[in-house]
């Protein structure tokens, strides 16, 4: 029996799944059991996941069922005494594992690390083209009410959770079709701190023709998840609401600016974006709110390929060799 067992739903990623399931396989810390759920693949999936040799992986095959429903066959499987999750198009560095589990050790009452999110953009090959690091959230202890506001966890490939926290709060979603990490978080943050580990460990893939086409669903799943999250908050928090619907429509907004070019996208991140500020003005001062306004302004007045042209000049990039992706 493993002490960390790794969950990685695979769902038609031929693309990316071997890179992920290396990334587990050099970290720093070895005590670990990947569990992949090949959710129905019809690609080469399965047939990559086969080829890889080492007795810690363990594949299971069902029929697709969505991200929820194929981490929760994860935890059925699961022996160890700490999960993590992580997705098939994700990234993690070397230590990633390693510090979290020290951190949880280190501090008994905490069932939840987490650490910071590394947005890596990249091309219709898979391959990175700029890097763009989180806001560096620091929350530890009892962080419900920080999270109600905003998921300042930003993957669901972040966090490691004692097993004893999840049998706590029970499964994902399966009716959420986006939000199901955060919907999680809250439960797990009703009963148990979280501590943080303050480092770039996550590498988060964006490929921005697969992005636009969610972004409908993404707004819908949000909403529900938003009404459920405040539905089972106390009566002293709800004055909360109006923050979080602050912080929906920041992230709509911005999920129109980086994804999409079209005339009702634009329409669409400037409605998000004045709902944002009328609710809660304060954010202007923000330096997130200044530079999605920025980018805004350059959708609004310059062609797309002038935008983006100009947008990809600002991303920040970083040597690959910083993020310690290799041992």
């Amino acid at each position: 029996m493993a002490l960390i067992s790794v969950i990685i739903p695979a769902y038609n990623a031929a693309l990316t799944i071997k890179e992920t399931i290396e990334s587990v396989q050099k970290q720093t810390f070895t005590d670990w059991e990947i569990i992949v759920i090949n959710d129905g693949s019809t690609d080469r999936t399965p047939e990559i996941i086969q080829s890889i040799k080492d007795e810690r992986l363990k594949i299971f095959n069902y029929k697709n069922g969505g991200l929820p429903v194929a981490r929760n066959r994860g935890i059925l499987h699961a022996t160890g005494e700490f999960i993590a999750f992580l997705d098939a198009d994700d990234l993690w560095t070397v230590d990633k594992l390693e510090m979290q589990l020290k951190a949880l050790q280190q501090h008994p009452k905490a069932g939840v690390a987490y650490s910071w999110t590394c947005f890596m953009d990249v091309d219709e090959q898979g391959e990175p083209i700029a890097y763009l690091p989180s806001s560096q959230y620091s929350f530890t202890g009892n962080v419900y009410q920080n999270l109600l506001v905003s998921d300042f966890i930003h993957s669901g490939s972040n966090t490691l959770i004692r097993k004893e926290a999840i049998n706590s709060v029970g499964e994902f979603d399966p009716m959420l079709k986006s939000c199901e990490d955060w919907d999680y978080w809250l439960r797990l943050a009703t009963n148990w701190d979280f501590v943080v580990v303050p480092e770039y460990q996550i590498f988060y893939r964006r490929t921005p023709g697969a992005m636009s086409s969610k972004v409908e669903v993404m707004k819908e799943a949000c909403l529900i998840a938003m009404e459920k999250a405040y539905q089972a908050a106390p009566p002293e928090l709800q004055y909360l609401k109006k923050y979080t619907m602050s912080s929906f429509h920041l992230y709509c907004s911005s999920l129109y600016i980086q994804h999409r070019d079209d005339k009702f996208a634009v329409h669409q991140a400037q409605q998000h974006l004045l709902a944002a500020i009328r609710l809660n003005q304060k954010i202007l001062l923000e330096r997130t709110t200044q530079k999605l306004l920025i980018k805004f302004l350059l959708k609004k007045i310059f062609p797309p390929q002038v935008t983006n042209y100009v947008l990809q000049l600002t991303k920040q990039r970083i040597s690959l060799s910083v993020p310690r992706l290799e041992a």
